[in-house]
């Protein structure tokens, strides 16, 4: 891939993530090449790539559109990362040591930083959440696990429903994340495991009925 491709990779999925361009929205390149300060070629070669990727579809007419979500859909995803994710803390709890433990309290003590900061980053929460999953991921020592984690968690509807939680729903979060590092602490795969199937399945109720989940 150029340069030219990389950016206006990196610029269109931010856009899809952020949710500026929109489920269904038509991708055209000409649009998209001046959005991007690059030529028709390289949104071209970006727009491919984020196919593979499951950001957007193309029909059979050969045109391309921002992915869109069913319930289904949804569903798959997170059930997906649960499994992964819950494999990864699995691994984790026999293999983290005292001073990965104290970097997981230390990330979470952040989260919680920032829950008590009069006004809500939720820019600055995503980020060290992100961090603390990426720790336990690091921990899990599994570069094929990594490889399709890093995907899955890059999806639009993964990273939507977290930028859309209030902040009693990211207590909750943190709450879990000091319950997880509990069971690592302690070593223990199944209680480990069990809770962040839990931590996943709460953040799918959130995106299908975020009312009953808060």
């Amino acid at each position: 891939m150029s340069k030219a491709s990389d950016q206006a990779y990196l610029e269109l999925r931010a856009r899809i993530l952020s949710g500026e361009l929109a489920p269904g929205t038509q991708l055209k390149e000409e649009e998209l090449a001046a959005i991007c300060g690059v030529s028709r070629t390289p949104v071209r070669d970006a727009i491919r790539r984020l196919e593979t990727e499951l950001f957007v579809r193309r029909t059979d007419s050969q045109r391309s559109f921002v992915a869109e979500w069913t319930l289904e859909d949804i569903e798959e995803v997170f059930t997906l990362r649960g499994m992964l994710e819950g494999y990864a803390v699995r691994r984790a709890a026999s293999r983290a040591d005292k001073a990965q433990i104290s970097r997981l309290r230390t990330i979470n003590e952040n989260l919680r930083d920032v829950l008590d900061a009069p006004t809500l980053d939720v820019q600055a929460y995503l980020a060290a959440n992100a961090e603390f999953h990426s720790l336990i991921l690091e921990i899990a020592a599994s570069d094929r696990l990594a490889a399709l984690l890093g995907r899955l968690v890059m999806q639009p509807v993964v990273q939507q429903t977290a930028m859309a939680y209030s902040r009693e729903q990211l207590g909750r979060s943190y709450s879990e994340h000091t319950e997880i590092t509990a069971a690592l602490a302690q070593g223990d795969p199944d209680w480990a495991e069990a809770l962040m199937i839990a931590h996943i399945r709460r953040a799918l109720h959130a995106r299908l009925k975020p009312e009953l989940a808060g």
